[in-house]
């Protein structure tokens, strides 16, 4: 009878510290990690306003496109891309975006803009290859009520999604884009968007964390400014082209 009353006192004193955390105001180190892009793009633009919001965070971002281990890293809030095998973290899905092609205004000018997916044939390309598998990204297109997917020979290769955007920009040929990294370039003119009419929706930008951290206030502040960041961009037509 002792014990299970000592036990009963650990667990309401164990409740009533995550319920001081949960109230109390974000403060310390929050360790988050992501894949270049969607750091880059998307966690690095955010960040200046989240510490005006909450000074006594500070943010340790570390990129990579190889997935860590969140509980062995001591990370507390992984953003990663991609369908996710089973686990037992905590999971949050961010708002859909879309996949579209993009290239230079003067390659277009050079070279002709591609009206249909099958008019890539003789266009210079610039593709993703995968750090993590070494594989070339494979293009995907709605055709009518069907979606394909192609892997055209490119001329340029890049593992990174900055090399991949100014290689395209510089002129080097049509590329693969998420919405949310080509917008910037697109509206300083830079990038134009092509094959719009074909371009696909994509939902598998997750945010995990594990059990242990779920009453942290800095985690729960940096799960409320996910939900806050838009991927949504002009849903580029072929009127802009």
């Amino acid at each position: 009878m002792h014990e299970r009353a000592l036990r009963l006192l650990r667990d309401a004193e164990e409740i009533e510290q995550v319920a001081i955390m949960a109230r109390s105001t974000p403060s310390g180190t929050l360790r988050i990690a992501a894949p270049l892009p969607i750091g880059i793009h998307l966690i690095a633009p955010a960040l200046p306003a989240f510490r005006k919001r909450y000074p006594d965070v500070t943010v340790d971002l570390r990129l990579s496109d190889q997935i860590v281990d969140i509980v062995e890293e001591g990370i507390d809030v992984a953003v990663r891309i991609g369908e996710l095998a089973d686990s037992q973290l905590l999971s949050r899905r961010l708002p859909p975006y879309r996949l579209c092609g993009f290239a230079s205004p003067n390659y277009l000018a050079e070279r002709g803009t591609p009206m249909h997916p099958n008019d890539l044939v003789g266009h210079d390309v610039v593709n993703l290859r995968y750090q993590s598998t070494g594989q070339s990204y494979r293009w995907p297109f709605r055709i009518g009520d069907r979606e394909v997917e192609i892997v055209p020979a490119a001329g340029i290769m890049a593992d990174a999604s900055e090399a991949l955007v100014t290689s395209i920009a510089a002129g080097g040929g049509i590329g693969i884009l998420a919405t949310f990294i080509a917008a910037p370039n697109v509206a300083r003119g830079v990038l134009v968007p092509i094959l719009s009419d074909f371009a696909v929706e994509r939902n598998n930008i997750t945010a995990l964390w594990h059990e242990s951290r779920r009453a942290n206030p800095a985690v729960r502040a940096f799960l409320t400014l996910l939900q806050e960041i838009s991927l949504e961009h002009p849903r580029y037509t072929s009127s802009t082209t």
